[in-house]
Protein backbone atom coordinates (compact mmCIF):
# COMPACT_ATOMS: atom_id res chain seq x y z
CA UNK A 1 0.00 0.00 0.00
CA UNK A 2 1.26 3.49 -0.88
CA UNK A 3 0.93 5.88 2.06
CA UNK A 4 1.46 9.59 1.31
CA UNK A 5 2.67 12.21 3.78
CA UNK A 6 1.63 15.87 3.38
CA UNK A 7 3.28 18.62 5.46
CA UNK A 8 1.86 22.13 5.81
CA UNK A 9 3.78 25.38 6.01
CA UNK A 10 3.93 27.34 9.25
CA UNK A 11 7.40 28.75 9.85
CA UNK A 12 8.89 27.66 13.17
CA UNK A 13 5.63 25.83 13.94
CA UNK A 14 6.72 23.34 11.26
CA UNK A 15 9.11 21.88 13.85
CA UNK A 16 6.00 20.16 15.25
CA UNK A 17 5.99 18.01 12.08
CA UNK A 18 9.29 16.49 13.16
CA UNK A 19 7.90 15.50 16.56
CA UNK A 20 4.83 13.99 14.89
CA UNK A 21 7.06 12.05 12.46
CA UNK A 22 9.14 10.68 15.33
CA UNK A 23 5.97 9.41 17.03
CA UNK A 24 4.69 7.88 13.77
CA UNK A 25 8.01 6.10 13.13
CA UNK A 26 7.83 4.61 16.63
CA UNK A 27 4.39 3.24 15.67
CA UNK A 28 5.91 1.59 12.60
CA UNK A 29 4.28 3.98 10.09
CA UNK A 30 6.26 4.19 6.84
CA UNK A 31 5.55 6.53 3.94
CA UNK A 32 5.93 6.00 0.19
CA UNK A 33 5.96 9.64 -0.92
CA UNK A 34 5.96 13.17 0.53
CA UNK A 35 4.46 16.54 -0.39
CA UNK A 36 5.12 19.83 1.42
CA UNK A 37 4.81 23.59 1.44
CA UNK A 38 7.26 26.10 2.96
CA UNK A 39 8.50 24.75 6.33
CA UNK A 40 6.84 21.46 5.36
CA UNK A 41 8.98 21.33 2.22
CA UNK A 42 12.18 21.63 4.32
CA UNK A 43 11.16 18.87 6.72
CA UNK A 44 9.79 16.80 3.82
CA UNK A 45 13.00 17.08 1.79
CA UNK A 46 15.23 16.04 4.70
CA UNK A 47 12.88 13.14 5.48
CA UNK A 48 12.69 12.06 1.83
CA UNK A 49 16.50 12.18 1.65
CA UNK A 50 16.63 9.60 4.43
CA UNK A 51 17.31 11.53 7.63
CA UNK A 52 15.46 10.14 10.70
CA UNK A 53 13.35 12.63 12.68
CA UNK A 54 15.94 13.15 15.44
CA UNK A 55 18.57 14.11 12.86
CA UNK A 56 16.12 16.42 11.06
CA UNK A 57 15.46 18.15 14.37
CA UNK A 58 19.18 18.64 15.02
CA UNK A 59 19.61 20.15 11.54
CA UNK A 60 16.63 22.51 11.91
CA UNK A 61 17.68 23.54 15.41
CA UNK A 62 21.06 24.63 14.05
CA UNK A 63 19.21 26.93 11.64
CA UNK A 64 18.92 30.08 13.70
CA UNK A 65 16.76 32.58 11.81
CA UNK A 66 19.75 34.95 11.91
CA UNK A 67 21.92 32.42 10.09
CA UNK A 68 19.22 31.73 7.55
CA UNK A 69 18.47 35.21 6.28
CA UNK A 70 20.58 37.96 4.76
CA UNK A 71 19.58 41.57 4.09
CA UNK A 72 18.48 42.03 0.49
CA UNK A 73 19.01 45.53 -0.77
CA UNK A 74 17.24 45.06 -4.09
CA UNK A 75 13.80 45.30 -2.45
CA UNK A 76 13.79 47.72 0.49
CA UNK A 77 13.29 45.95 3.82
CA UNK A 78 13.15 42.43 2.40
CA UNK A 79 15.46 39.53 3.20
CA UNK A 80 17.25 36.87 1.19
CA UNK A 81 17.44 33.25 2.30
CA UNK A 82 21.07 32.51 1.49
CA UNK A 83 21.55 30.81 4.87
CA UNK A 84 18.72 28.36 4.29
CA UNK A 85 20.14 27.56 0.88
CA UNK A 86 23.61 26.93 2.34
CA UNK A 87 22.19 24.69 5.07
CA UNK A 88 20.25 22.60 2.56
CA UNK A 89 23.26 22.23 0.24
CA UNK A 90 25.30 21.04 3.23
CA UNK A 91 22.81 18.30 4.13
CA UNK A 92 21.45 17.43 0.66
CA UNK A 93 24.56 18.02 -1.49
CA UNK A 94 23.21 16.33 -4.66
CA UNK A 95 20.47 19.00 -5.03
CA UNK A 96 18.23 16.78 -7.18
CA UNK A 97 14.71 15.49 -6.59
CA UNK A 98 15.84 12.27 -8.26
CA UNK A 99 18.47 11.64 -5.54
CA UNK A 100 15.86 11.45 -2.76
CA UNK A 101 14.88 8.06 -1.33
CA UNK A 102 11.18 8.98 -1.47
CA UNK A 103 9.40 10.96 -4.23
CA UNK A 104 8.85 14.56 -3.09
CA UNK A 105 6.54 17.33 -4.33
CA UNK A 106 7.16 20.97 -3.34
CA UNK A 107 4.46 23.67 -3.73
CA UNK A 108 5.32 27.30 -4.58
CA UNK A 109 3.27 30.28 -5.77
CA UNK A 110 4.21 31.80 -9.15
CA UNK A 111 3.40 35.41 -8.39
CA UNK A 112 3.44 36.81 -11.96
CA UNK A 113 0.96 34.20 -13.20
CA UNK A 114 -0.95 34.12 -9.91
CA UNK A 115 -1.06 30.34 -9.60
CA UNK A 116 0.31 27.41 -7.62
CA UNK A 117 3.04 25.28 -9.18
CA UNK A 118 4.39 21.92 -8.02
CA UNK A 119 8.01 20.83 -8.36
CA UNK A 120 8.95 17.14 -8.30
CA UNK A 121 11.97 16.82 -10.59
CA UNK A 122 15.23 18.58 -11.40
CA UNK A 123 16.86 21.04 -9.01
CA UNK A 124 15.61 20.56 -5.45
CA UNK A 125 17.00 23.31 -3.24
CA UNK A 126 15.86 26.36 -5.31
CA UNK A 127 12.34 24.85 -5.32
CA UNK A 128 12.38 24.65 -1.51
CA UNK A 129 13.62 28.25 -1.21
CA UNK A 130 10.79 29.34 -3.56
CA UNK A 131 8.27 27.55 -1.38
CA UNK A 132 9.57 29.26 1.79
CA UNK A 133 9.65 32.87 0.53
CA UNK A 134 7.04 34.48 2.78
CA UNK A 135 5.68 37.62 1.02
CA UNK A 136 6.69 40.96 2.56
CA UNK A 137 9.44 39.23 4.56
CA UNK A 138 11.64 37.57 1.94
CA UNK A 139 12.56 38.49 -1.60
CA UNK A 140 10.61 36.65 -4.31
CA UNK A 141 12.82 33.99 -5.95
CA UNK A 142 13.62 33.83 -9.66
CA UNK A 143 13.74 30.18 -10.74
CA UNK A 144 13.32 28.49 -14.14
CA UNK A 145 11.94 31.68 -15.66
CA UNK A 146 9.32 32.20 -12.95
CA UNK A 147 9.07 34.48 -9.90
CA UNK A 148 8.03 32.58 -6.76
CA UNK A 149 6.78 33.21 -3.24
CA UNK A 150 5.49 30.99 -0.44
CA UNK A 151 3.37 28.05 -1.64
CA UNK A 152 1.05 28.50 1.34
CA UNK A 153 -0.76 31.37 -0.38
CA UNK A 154 -2.50 28.91 -2.71
CA UNK A 155 -1.90 25.46 -1.23
CA UNK A 156 -0.64 25.22 2.34
CA UNK A 157 -1.44 21.50 2.58
CA UNK A 158 -0.57 20.11 -0.88
CA UNK A 159 -2.57 16.87 -0.99
CA UNK A 160 -3.83 17.31 -4.56
CA UNK A 161 -0.57 16.62 -6.43
CA UNK A 162 -0.12 13.21 -4.75
CA UNK A 163 -3.69 12.12 -3.90
CA UNK A 164 -4.12 9.99 -7.05
CA UNK A 165 -0.69 8.39 -6.60
CA UNK A 166 -1.43 7.13 -3.07
CA UNK A 167 -3.82 4.63 -1.56
CA UNK A 168 -4.04 6.66 1.65
CA UNK A 169 -2.80 10.10 2.77
CA UNK A 170 -1.74 11.39 6.19
CA UNK A 171 -1.83 15.20 6.50
CA UNK A 172 0.12 17.11 9.16
CA UNK A 173 -1.06 20.67 9.80
CA UNK A 174 0.62 23.01 12.30
CA UNK A 175 -1.48 26.20 11.95
CA UNK A 176 -4.42 25.62 14.28
CA UNK A 177 -5.93 29.05 15.10
CA UNK A 178 -7.11 29.73 18.64
CA UNK A 179 -10.44 31.46 19.14
CA UNK A 180 -8.81 33.87 21.61
CA UNK A 181 -6.38 36.47 20.33
CA UNK A 182 -4.52 39.36 21.93
CA UNK A 183 -3.78 41.99 19.23
CA UNK A 184 -0.78 43.38 21.09
CA UNK A 185 1.23 44.50 18.06
CA UNK A 186 0.93 45.17 14.35
CA UNK A 187 3.17 42.13 13.69
CA UNK A 188 0.82 39.74 15.53
CA UNK A 189 -2.22 41.18 13.71
CA UNK A 190 -0.53 40.76 10.30
CA UNK A 191 0.66 37.25 11.15
CA UNK A 192 -2.78 36.15 12.34
CA UNK A 193 -4.45 37.68 9.27
CA UNK A 194 -2.06 35.79 6.97
CA UNK A 195 -2.65 32.58 8.94
CA UNK A 196 -6.42 32.94 8.59
CA UNK A 197 -6.16 33.54 4.83
CA UNK A 198 -3.83 30.56 4.37
CA UNK A 199 -6.01 28.30 6.52
CA UNK A 200 -8.96 28.95 4.22
CA UNK A 201 -7.21 27.04 1.42
CA UNK A 202 -6.54 24.01 3.64
CA UNK A 203 -10.21 23.11 4.15
CA UNK A 204 -10.54 21.21 0.87
CA UNK A 205 -7.15 19.55 1.37
CA UNK A 206 -8.07 18.49 4.89
CA UNK A 207 -11.08 16.60 3.53
CA UNK A 208 -8.81 14.69 1.12
CA UNK A 209 -6.72 13.22 3.97
CA UNK A 210 -7.46 9.79 5.45
CA UNK A 211 -5.75 10.83 8.70
CA UNK A 212 -5.40 14.50 9.63
CA UNK A 213 -3.10 15.47 12.51
CA UNK A 214 -3.34 19.04 13.81
CA UNK A 215 -1.91 19.75 17.28
CA UNK A 216 -4.15 22.39 18.92
CA UNK A 217 -3.01 25.79 20.25
CA UNK A 218 -0.13 26.09 17.77
CA UNK A 219 -0.92 29.79 17.28
CA UNK A 220 0.79 30.50 20.60
CA UNK A 221 4.05 30.05 18.66
CA UNK A 222 5.09 32.69 16.13
CA UNK A 223 6.40 31.92 12.65
CA UNK A 224 9.91 32.95 13.73
CA UNK A 225 9.95 31.33 17.20
CA UNK A 226 12.81 29.00 16.26
CA UNK A 227 14.17 29.60 19.79
CA UNK A 228 11.23 27.49 21.02
CA UNK A 229 12.13 24.61 18.68
CA UNK A 230 12.62 22.09 21.52
CA UNK A 231 9.22 22.90 23.03
CA UNK A 232 7.44 22.77 19.65
CA UNK A 233 9.13 19.46 18.74
CA UNK A 234 8.17 17.84 22.06
CA UNK A 235 4.61 19.17 21.79
CA UNK A 236 4.10 17.58 18.35
CA UNK A 237 5.59 14.30 19.59
CA UNK A 238 3.55 14.10 22.82
CA UNK A 239 0.30 15.15 21.12
CA UNK A 240 0.64 12.35 18.56
CA UNK A 241 1.59 9.72 21.14
CA UNK A 242 -1.39 10.71 23.30
CA UNK A 243 -4.00 10.82 20.53
CA UNK A 244 -3.03 8.24 17.90
CA UNK A 245 -2.36 4.51 17.97
CA UNK A 246 -0.86 2.19 15.32
CA UNK A 247 -4.34 0.99 14.31
CA UNK A 248 -5.19 4.52 13.07
CA UNK A 249 -2.69 3.89 10.25
CA UNK A 250 -3.57 0.29 9.42
CA UNK A 251 -5.68 0.62 6.30
CA UNK A 252 -7.35 -2.25 4.48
Amino acid sequence: MKLGLVLSGGGARGVAHIGVLKALEEMGVRFSMVSGTSAGSIVGALYAYGYPPDDIFRIIKSMSIFKSVRPAWTWAGLLRMDGLQELLYKHIPENQFEKLKLPLTVAATEIKKGRIEYFNSGELIPAIVCSCSIPAVFNPVNFNGGLYVDGGLFDNLPVRPIRDKCDRVVGLHCNHINQEFDPNSLRTVIERSLLMAINANTQLSKGMCDVYIEPPNMSRYGSFDIGKAQEIFEYGYKFTKANYLPHHFQFH
